[in-house]
Formats: structure tokens, sequence, C-alpha cells
């Protein structure tokens, strides 16, 4: 291990695999190294046995579950979007060639009480129970006027800079009400509050654009696609790629400590008395504490069932948000469903996700509107975690730290920043 390194990777988390990968691409010398003696860190994907002894200590999972080895449950789960940067690096990397996705079926949005498909289109939104007929047609040309909108032909802006026109200016035009507007802004374009309403247009305009060009990429339910056996796939891909390029693994190395000269720039890691040295690190917070800040939590369900989630025709793997302002919220709630249709359950049981932005210290209560559209369950597991993000400044001390997201796109967006 003593040693010189371009970089030390610690954690092997999603975002830490795929900069490892791409690091060892670009020809730099790069030793990964995790304290637990498994892939994944806190993305990881736990089968039965996992899974109990995490949220339940030394109980045994009950026998009609059906065998620990058929499941793989992420511990943060989320569905990609299709056409996305992610699937873009996976492409380019050529990762893809150690990975199966699978179109996931559905993308649904809840409002009043109920859940329904999300239109992406002008010819989806007239046929749509979200809206009346009059609202159906503002709608409709409004998603024309998405779908035509070119950033480099002046000709489709119809006279309006969306680098300074607000997204709430530009709905105004079209006269869209609340309803339409909520879920065009949390199920289309997929913003996590409110914010976005007051920030430039062109970004809500992209992620629209986005949203339909993933739907028609796959020509499925929903824009998004999901690995086979589970997100966990996906740091051991880009693993993979980092070790093909000369990168090196060690797994199961206690007491990572990250060594600073007298000018707080990062010089090495220390482990088990050996020092390796490097010009970076990159890192998750739990290797760095002292040069993060909490910044909030995620309260977090996990439902084992043997159905699909009611009202969504049945489909296998979905996606259902839950805007803020449906909830009286300050952030959207994600409620996710896969099944042994995408290998992470045994036939005919279905694991579900309901997740949030932890506003009070009682996820139970907050996390009822989700659990309240799953139907009967075999077994639920509740967990609260906490959100970290780097206070430290990179061009001083070299050390790149990560931070756990809840929405793929954001994961590729601090990745832009880190590599």
């Amino acid at each position: 291990m003593d040693e010189e390194y371009d970089v030390i990777v610690l954690g092997t988390g999603l975002k830490e695999c795929i900069l490892s990968g791409l690091l060892s691409v670009d020809g730099l010398k790069v030793l990964h190294m995790d304290r637990n003696d498994y892939y994944g860190g806190e993305s990881s994907s736990l089968n039965l046995i996992q899974l109990w002894k995490r949220f339940r200590g030394n109980e045994q999972p009950p026998a009609h579950l059906g065998s620990s080895r058929d499941y793989n449950v992420d511990m943060i789960p989320k569905f990609i979007i299709a056409n996305g940067a992610l699937v873009r690096v996976l492409i380019h990397t050529d990762v893809t060639k150690y990975l199966y996705f699978k179109a996931v079926d559905g993308s649904f949005v809840y409002n009043k009480g109920k859940v329904h498909k999300v239109p992406a289109t002008d010819m989806e939104a007239l046929k749509s129970p979200l809206m009346g007929i009059f609202e159906k047609r503002r709608a409709r040309k409004f998603f024309i006027y998405v779908q035509d909108y070119d950033e480099n032909d002046p000709k489709t802006h119809e006279g309006m800079d969306l680098t300074r026109v607000t997204t709430r200016e530009l709905i105004a035009k079209y006269g869209l009400d609340d309803n339409t507007i909520d879920f065009i802004g949390h199920a289309l374009a997929l913003h996590r509050d409110d914010r976005y309403l007051n920030e430039p247009a062109l970004d809500t305009v992209k992620r629209m654009k986005l949203y339909a060009e993933s739907i028609a990429r796959f020509q499925g339910g929903s824009p998004y696609i999901y690995p086979l056996y589970g997100l966990g796939e996906l740091p051991q891909a880009f693993a993979r790629l980092s070790a093909v390029y000369g990168g090196t693994y060690m797994l199961n190395k206690p007491e990572c400590k990250v060594e600073f000269d007298e000018e707080g720039k990062v010089v090495g890691v220390t482990s088990e008395g050996e020092t390796a040295k490097c010009k970076k690190v990159v890192c998750d917070p739990s290797y760095l504490p002292n040069k993060v800040r909490k910044v909030g939590r995620v309260a977090r369900a996990i439902a084992i069932m043997s159905h699909p989630i009611p009202n969504t025709n049945d489909s296998h793997s979905v996606q259902v948000i839950l805007p803020q302002k449906q909830l009286g919220r300050r952030s959207d709630m994600y409620l996710f469903c896969c099944s042994y249709s995408h290998n992470v359950a045994p036939k005919g049981k279905f694991i579900a996700f309901v997740s949030t932005e932890a506003e009070t210290d009682h996820p139970q209560t907050e996390l009822k509107p989700g659990i309240d559209l799953l139907g009967p369950v075999d077994e639920i597991f509740y967990d609260i975690y906490d959100r970290y993000e780097p206070v430290n400044e990179p061009s001083l001390d070299n050390c790149f730290i990560s931070t756990v997201t809840m929405m793929p796109q954001h994961t590729l967006s601090q990745l832009s920043r880190m590599y």
C-alpha cells in the first residue's frame, strides 16, 4: 500500500465508484478503499437476511417471504432517467456491458387524493383526467411550446428570453391553474420544491424536454430505467471499469484516516499502519466528518408486498410523486416500487419505498400519505438518516466530498462539479 497515487477514493457508493471509473479511464492512478467488506456503501442492495439484520437485529426473516438471496433491496433507491447524463456516462464508458436495464412501467402523480398517470405530451394532456376541458387546451399549447422550443432557434422562443423570464412568468402566459403547475413542476420537471417558480424558466423547459425524450427513447410507460438486480449493481460495474484501467481496490480497510500537510492539503490516507500517498481524495461524508455539515434528514419506509401499487395499472415497477402542496408540506414525497420483474424480489413479491425530506422526528406519521397508497403490506421498516454537504474548499485541501441525493439527475450534477 505504500505507494503514490493520483487519487485515493474512499467509500464505494455510487458517486465514488463512478468517479473512480472515470478517473481510471482518464489514465490516472487510482486507489479505491472502503472500510466495509462489500461494495455500494450507503447505495448498497441488501438481501433479506442483511435487511433484517440492519432493521431487526437478531430476528430471522419469516419463511413465507422466500429465499434471502432472491432479494436485492436498495438502501437509496432511484430510478434513472432514460435519456439523462448518467445513461450517457454508462454508454460512453461501456459500463453497459456489465449491466442489464429494464424500462420502468409507469410514472404517476398524486393529485387531490388520487393517483394519475403523468401526461408528458400534448396528446396525453388532452386525455388526462387531471384537468378540465378548457385547462387541457391551455396545457396542450404549453406542451407544444416546450416540445418545439430550441435554445438555438429564436423563432421558437415566442419573444421570451428564458434565461431571464421566470417559470412563474412563462406559465402565467398560458394561464395554467395551480394543479396543472403542480404536476408540471414536480412530476415532469422533477423539481423537489417550489423554488423553481421564481428561477429562470430555461431549466424547467429543459427538464420537461428531457422527460419527453426519455419516454420516447425506450417507448415505455415512463421515462425511467432501472438495472436488473437493483441499483447496487452500478457501483460494482464502475468498480470493474476502474479495475480494467488499472485501478486498485481494497475493501475491509478499517480506520481510513486522511492525512494533511501543514498547509492543510491532503497528502495521503493511512490504514492499518500503512500510508498511501496521493494528490487528491474523493470520499463520502463519513470519511471527513469535520469537513461537512448536516443539511437535513430523509425519512423512509421500505415495504415488502405481494401485489403492485393500487391504481397504477398493475405496474410491476412504478414511481408516484406526491407534490408538496398536495400534502401541505415543504418538500415532495416519492413512492418507488419495483418487483421480481427487475430481479429484486422472488416471484410475486414487490418492494416499495416511500421517502421524503424529514420535517419532523416522526417518520411513520410523515410518510403516512405515501404508505396509505400501498395497500396491505407483508412487512414494513422505517428509517431516518442524516444528509450532509461539504463545507470545505476543494481548491485549498484537494478533498472532494460527495452528498446523498434522492434523485438521479442531482447525482450527476454534483459529479460534474467533482470530476
